[in-house]
């Protein structure tokens, strides 16, 4: 992988204290695939071009009609930094050189320096507010997946119990609440409505531990936000990754009115 052979100029630099711990930053880092997902508001899209032990390079489309990039990111681990270049697109020639440092346990230093191929004063300063300003969005979005997978990551492995149930209400109070989550045996799940039918899913993908239960519920699936896995609802089966099932789910049923959620034999 090879880089821009330009000149650059440092145009601003962004620091934050990140709630989280070195291993999910890195685990993120080398992470391309929830780009496109976890952070739709900035990119429409992104293909994987090559990756490495030290890296990848992907084609990456933005949102609002920009044009599109061909982004590369090396990473040295052992150093505690990595460097995200656009090679190609608009902006092609930056460098966005991040260094990282632990505190804690779950808390990291991040310095994000943007390095750009541009040398008048005043455009500098008004794309490294641009900068600072993406990069805060940015980090924002990632910080929650990464507190919500470590929290994830570190929550007892638990399975419902034979036999487990719960009343979840009134059905009509439950048909006015859908979506509807609620924990059985402490696993999360969520009621929906299919088909005119009450059906529970896992609130959890298989995949990073994802949150599904706060995604709208599409015609019969779920899609997790931070990589845009879609499930069906029935089967469990993930509509483009045949090796990710949901875990499964109670059985709900309507008896005298009220709604049922009980794990059955």
């Amino acid at each position: 992988m090879g880089k821009p052979a330009v000149q650059l100029a440092l145009a601003g630099i962004y620091t934050r204290t990140v709630e989280a711990s070195l291993d999910r930053i890195w685990e993120n880092v080398f992470d391309w695939e929830h780009l496109a997902h976890l952070h739709e508001s900035s990119f429409a899209s992104c293909e994987l071009i090559e990756k490495n032990r030290s890296g990848w390079r992907v084609a990456l489309a933005l949102n609002g009609g920009q044009a599109s990039q061909v982004i590369e990111l090396r990473a040295d681990r052992a150093a505690g930094r990595y460097v995200s270049t656009t090679l190609a697109g608009s902006g092609s020639g930056t460098e966005i050189r991040v260094v990282l440092a632990p505190v804690a346990q779950h808390l990291t230093d991040v310095r994000v320096e943007f390095h750009l191929p541009e040398f008048d004063e005043a455009r500098l300063a008004s794309l490294a507010q641009a900068y600072v300003a993406t990069y805060a969005r940015l980090w924002d979005e990632d910080e929650a997946m990464m507190r919500h997978r470590e929290a994830a990551l570190a929550r007892p492995g638990k399975t419902v119990s034979i036999g487990a149930s719960i009343d979840l209400g009134t059905e009509a109070a439950v048909r006015n609440g859908l979506p509807l989550s609620f924990e059985l045996d402490t696993v999360p799940f969520r009621v929906v409505e299919l088909d005119g039918a009450l059906v529970a899913h896992a609130a959890i993908c298989p995949h990073w531990l994802g949150p599904l239960a706060q995604e709208p519920a599409q015609p019969g699936a779920v899609r997790c936000p931070w990589h845009g896995f879609r499930f069906d609802i029935r089967t469990r089966r993930c509509l483009s990754e045949p090796a990710l099932r949901l875990a499964p789910a109670p059985t709900i049923t309507v008896v005298d009115g009220r709604v049922r959620a009980e794990r059955g034999v």
